[in-house]
């Protein structure tokens, strides 16, 4: 099931108001103490955001701009060689900054224009309803924290850098757009919690870590593969599937390691057609569905042997 959740350090307020982001013990910061005390500020301004309010601006400090200016310029070398075109039009349309980080008003300055999306701040994890349900919304919840300096090209869990130069990269398309908005209004459909991780799951092996046929290479149109400096480089040597969102939404998979098996689409159009039709037709009983269309095309499979 969906796990993506083990990835935020967990945030907690004190009875007294205090906040604290509790980073777990091979985190490249948890002995840091300033940029533990960074991390519980900039999280305290996320909590405290409500919408209407104006967006909380982050006076990011030297550290903090000169990582996003490493690994701004390792990515966009890496999205050159390994990212599908639908992505590289995207990107090159919204002209994220490379020397320095944007704010999230930033943003969404440049990424509403082109398909209506904005970014809203989240501390960290956002309850799985609320994460998808808001793409219905054109709305991203996206965290505001760096990883720490000592390791740039290495982060153990999501920060701006995955959600600004993934997500947003990929939002800008219209095409991918338009499926993150369906998701999200799949969500507003679904009661049960399996039914919400079916989806989830769906969603991590496709707008994360999906690879696309694109001319005659395999490239990369996930987000979580436009961000990661390792995974990017890794994903050509994992077991090539064709897109089954049966498949992908009852896989078995470690967050911690590279993906071994990805679901491969032949276009842009075929990621529309099997998992944007699927969101735009999920229901509570879609997983069943999957499973029992799933079995009986084995069974067709077997039978013909």
């Amino acid at each position: 099931m969906f796990t993506e959740a083990q990835l935020y350090s967990p945030v907690t307020r004190s009875g007294d108001g205090d906040v604290m982001v509790h980073l777990s013990d091979e985190h490249p910061g948890v002995h840091d103490p300033d940029y533990r005390a960074r991390r519980n500020a900039i999280a305290a301004m996320a909590l405290d955001y409500a919408p209407g309010k104006p967006l909380p601006h982050i006076d990011y400090t030297d550290a903090e701009q000169q990582v996003w200016r490493i690994v701004s310029a390792e990515l966009a070398r890496k999205h050159q060689k390994y990212a599908c075109t639908e992505v590289l039009e995207a990107a090159a349309r919204l002209a994220l900054p490379g020397d320095h980080i944007p704010q999230l008003g930033e943003v969404s300055a440049a990424l509403t224009p082109l398909t209506g999306f904005r970014y809203v701040p989240a501390a960290g994890l956002v309850p799985l309803r609320e994460f998808f349900g808001s793409f219905a919304d054109r709305i991203f919840h996206s965290t505001q924290y760096i990883r720490h300096h000592s390791a740039p090209l290495y982060t153990p869990e999501p920060d701006a850098i995955h959600e600004i130069i993934g997500h947003a990269n990929q939002i800008a398309s219209p095409r991918f757009a338009v499926i993150y908005e369906t998701a999200g209004a799949a969500v507003a459909r679904l009661t049960t919690e399996t039914a919400l991780k079916f989806l989830a799951d769906v969603f991590w092996f496709s707008m994360e870590f999906g690879v696309v046929r694109d001319g005659d290479e395999i490239r990369c149109y996930g987000a979580g593969l436009l961000s990661s400096f390792g995974e990017i480089e890794e994903f050509r040597h994992a077991e090539l599937r064709p897109l089954d969102v049966a498949a992908m939404g009852t896989a078995v998979y470690d967050i911690t390691h590279y993906q071994p098996i990805l679901y491969c689409a032949q276009s842009i159009s075929e990621i529309e057609d099997v998992i944007g039709g699927f969101f735009a037709t999920m229901d509570d009983d879609a997983p069943l569905r999957a499973l029992r269309d799933r079995r009986g095309a084995n069974s067709n499979v077997a039978g013909a042997h």
